[in-house]
């Protein structure tokens, strides 16, 4: 038997349709199909084209022929789905199982996979996430290297091995999992090319995320690439956590080495999905849950796969800043060369969260700065009302609304026409946003200044009441003036956030 490895380097030769930038990295050399650097290639080309190897096939085919095809896994217990001594490559894994879309079975039955007798496992991952899906749900979707079907789980990931290969399933549900029927089509190898790297894939999450901090998707050291994401996000109300980017830190960069536009965008759509749920060969969003503020989707990085030297770290904002505070699980699809390194620990809850909403204030006798827009002024920038819906930034935005000013600059003035309903004498506070890129100002009313200076700067945006002072003010509209007189050093702009008026 011939020792070269039966999957090729190019992509129109390659039969798993889950692998057409995978391979090309795995830099094995072998004889081009027909056609390959032609016009009509296809990844079908290599299709009639020899292949070494012996076919193997595991399963849980019932052994005594009485069609109890299936394992029976008690609550806690361990079973082995497959062992292998010598070289060769996982080519398919399909599973289907009993009780049907059970969360806590989806969410709770560890897989984990082991390779060339690694201490530690290369996949260490709950069996409904790892193909693609979050919150112990099952949805039909397709893909190239994953799918679920009509009650059928899909797995086309190429996984070769070295020297053996060995899969674990460990129930840890409460419950048992009455029929765990699965299928492993692999090859058997004398030995695959030395430099060839294993799969891998990973499960985080965090619950609640960490104010101020990305999420991270994957921390790892060694060398790789890094080759698909599924991302399972909740919210406490509406769809805000999408406004984070994706943040990626390749062999210890201090930086991002790359920094996208928004969650969505990762994922290859826009505008929050707002067209819904769909599935195509790299990418798609399988939930979208408005009601419960549940998205969960995928991106495989088949044609852009993510190279590493010596480490990566993969990040992602939850809303602009990572101030929304939410529920995030994924799980990190890479190949990684040599041992597998200590997985990070799987948390000690699995199970789907329903977070509280986000609660609502209001001021009584609050005036609300988002209604003075139609009658603002101001000299330079644009201003406008911003919904603040559920945003978190501290969570209390006074009528779910404030008015933003964005500026360039020190200077500018907006001047506000504040109602009054009587006369008088009156203690006023002013309730504003501060955040990274504000400014500082200086509130005034006609030409006299209101309390002093503002800095409006904070590393999270959050709002603050900020005493003005006592003035006498009239019946009827108060030209209540801002003026921009600077900005905190470590502030990224001028920008200026008010939320409301009190009056006391």
């Amino acid at each position: 038997m011939k020792t070269e490895t039966p999957y090729p380097a190019t992509a129109p030769q390659t039969p798993w349709l889950g692998a057409l930038a995978l391979l090309a990295a795995l830099a094995v050399s072998v004889q081009q199909a027909p056609g390959a650097n032609t016009g009509y290639a296809s990844p079908l080309s290599g299709l009639a084209e020899p292949r070494e190897g012996v076919a193997m096939h595991e399963g849980s085919w019932d052994r005594k022929h009485q069609n109890d095809d299936a394992l029976h896994v008690k609550a806690g217990e361990t079973v082995t789905l497959f062992s292998h001594a010598g070289a060769g490559c996982i080519h398919r894994f399909w599973v289907t199982i009993a009780p049907r879309e059970d969360a806590a079975i989806l969410s709770q039955a560890i897989l984990r996979m082991y390779w060339d007798g690694d201490e530690y496992p290369s996949v260490e991952c709950p069996i409904g996430a790892f193909f693609g899906v979050g919150f112990g749900e099952q949805k039909d979707y397709i893909s190239m290297p994953l799918d679920e079907t009509s009650g059928g789980y899909n797995c086309y990931w190429p996984m070769p091995f070295h020297r053996s290969a060995r899969w674990t399933l460990t129930n840890g549900a409460a419950k048992p999992i009455d029929s765990f029927y699965y299928n492993i089509d692999y090859t058997a190898l004398d030995s695959v090319p030395q430099d060839t790297r294993c799969f891998h894939a990973q499960f985080r999450r965090e619950n609640p995320t960490a104010p101020g901090r990305n999420y991270t998707i994957l921390d790892t050291i060694g060398e790789g690439h890094y080759v698909g994401t599924a991302l399972f996000m909740a919210g406490r109300g509406g769809l805000y956590f999408l406004e984070g980017n994706e943040m990626v830190y390749v062999d210890g960069a201090a930086t991002p080495s790359i920094e996208g536009t928004g969650t969505e965008d990762y994922f290859c759509s826009g505008w929050y999905f707002d067209r819904g749920t769909y599935s195509a060969p790299y990418h798609g969003v399988i939930i979208k849950d408005e009601k419960r503020s549940r998205i969960s989707a995928y991106r495989w990085h088949i044609e852009d796969a993510i190279p590493f030297r010596k480490s990566i770290r993969f990040t992602i904002e939850h809303g602009t800043g990572n101030a929304v505070t939410a529920d995030y699980s994924s799980v990190a699809y890479y190949y990684l060369a040599g041992p597998s390194p200590a997985p990070n620990p799987l948390p000690k809850d699995l199970m789907p969260s329903n977070l509280a909403p986000v609660a609502t204030l209001n001021i009584p006798g609050a005036i609300e700065a988002e209604g003075l827009v139609s009658t603002a002024r101001a000299t330079a920038g644009g201003f406008w009302a911003q919904d603040m819906g559920p945003w978190e930034y501290g969570e209390g935005w006074s009528g779910k609304g404030a008015l933003f000013w964005y500026v360039d600059n020190a200077g500018p003035e907006l001047m506000l026409q504040v109602p009054v309903s009587a006369r008088g004498v009156y203690d006023v506070v002013a309730r504003v946003a501060t955040g990274p890129s504000f400014g500082v100002v200086q509130f005034g009313l006609g030409g006299n200044p209101l309390g002093g200076p503002v800095d409006l700067y904070a590393a999270v945006m959050a709002p603050k009441d900020v005493a003005l002072g006592r003035t006498a003010l009239v019946a009827g509209n108060n030209p209540i003036a801002v003026k921009i007189i600077s900005k905190n050093p470590s502030a990224l702009g001028y920008n200026v956030g008010i939320d409301a008026f009190i009056l006391r």
